[in-house]
């Protein structure tokens, strides 16, 4: 009897042992550490194409997930009031090369002959006068006439030579024409007409959105027929071409990430397949990123840092957003 208690004592104590090295094995094996997942993701530049005009949105040649080549239209703009400045413009423009012309070409022919028909007059006047005064001095040294007669005569020669001289000049200005200072003003206000034109046309220009570069359409704003402010955006294009992963990393955990070095990640949305990215960019995110405490205590913190890595070839299928996975 007594042998039999011992026994199933024996047993108990067997079990417990048993019990207790199954329990550490899970608790090592389930408490173990294990590796450490950074996720980071996708991103591409991307760029907002806006009207540097008010206008209408009359018409959207590109939707979102259109490919666009540099060049290519993405939508047209109305603006009338733009139209109706360059109308205005052109017109300034019409004036302002007319006054320039008429600068040039000097005085019209019709008044050319005139006033060269009033110098004609003029020095015949001054012919008259001199003969009148030739005999009223012949006559006063005779002693015909009194002194005032030939004071009179004096001074009516000397008002016909000065009436010729002055239509000499008139005469003189109509062959010559504008004055260099007027012909200078009258080019300056064609250049400053001209220009306005110009300015006008780059508006116009600026109705027709054109794609800067190569990329892919991921967002459109206005809709068909709705107004949009200056500086207004229209659409966002995507560079496709430029892509990079960000990771957010624990300063514990960049002992084997360093700048100009390839890391290998995996993406899940393709498969896990595993892709070779190159660190160009380390950063601290400063005081507002998560700080983590190495000791209940906290003796120090953790920091963490921004990494940006880009692929080292092209990767089919990888599109902003999604995941990458780096295991430390």
């Amino acid at each position: 009897m007594k042998s039999s208690e011992n026994k199933d004592i024996i047993l108990a104590i067997i079990a417990l042992v048993a019990v207790i090295i199954v329990v550490a094995g899970v608790g090592f094996f389930m408490l173990r550490k294990g590796p450490e997942i950074i996720q980071g993701e996708v991103e591409v530049s991307q760029f907002r194409v806006s009207s540097k005009v008010p206008a209408r949105v009359m018409r959207m040649l590109k939707q979102e997930g259109d490919m666009v080549r540099k060049g290519d239209t993405l939508a047209i703009l109305e603006a009338p009031d733009v139209e109706a400045k360059l109308a205005q413009a052109e017109a300034a423009t019409a004036a302002a090369e007319a006054q320039n012309a008429k600068a040039i070409n000097g005085t019209r022919q019709e008044q050319i002959q005139g006033a060269y028909n009033m110098w004609q007059k003029a020095l015949v006047g001054v012919d008259i006068a001199k003969k009148t005064l030739d005999r009223v001095k012949r006559l006063h040294e005779e002693g015909v006439i009194a002194t005032q007669k030939l004071d009179e005569a004096s001074a009516q020669y000397d008002a016909a030579v000065a009436t010729e001289k002055a239509a000499q000049s008139q005469y003189e200005m109509a062959v010559n024409g504008a004055q260099r200072e007027d012909k200078a003003a009258a080019a300056a206000m064609v250049a400053r007409a001209k220009g306005a034109v110009a300015e006008v046309n780059a508006y116009i220009d600026e109705t027709f959105l054109l794609a800067p570069c190569d990329g892919e359409v991921t967002e459109t704003y206005p809709q068909l027929g709705e107004l949009v402010g200056s500086g207004s955006p229209i659409m966002s294009i995507a560079m496709m071409d430029d892509k990079w992963v960000t990771f957010n990393v624990r300063e514990d955990l960049l002992t084997s990430i360093q700048q100009g070095q390839t890391i290998t990640a995996f993406v899940p949305a393709l498969g896990n397949r595993e892709i070779n990215l190159k660190v160009y960019y380390m950063k601290d995110l400063g005081t507002y990123a998560a700080w983590k405490a190495v000791k209940t205590t906290g003796q120090y913190d953790l920091k963490t840092f921004e990494v940006k890595a880009r692929p080292n070839e092209q990767v089919d299928g990888l599109r902003p957003g999604m995941s990458v996975i780096l295991k430390k």
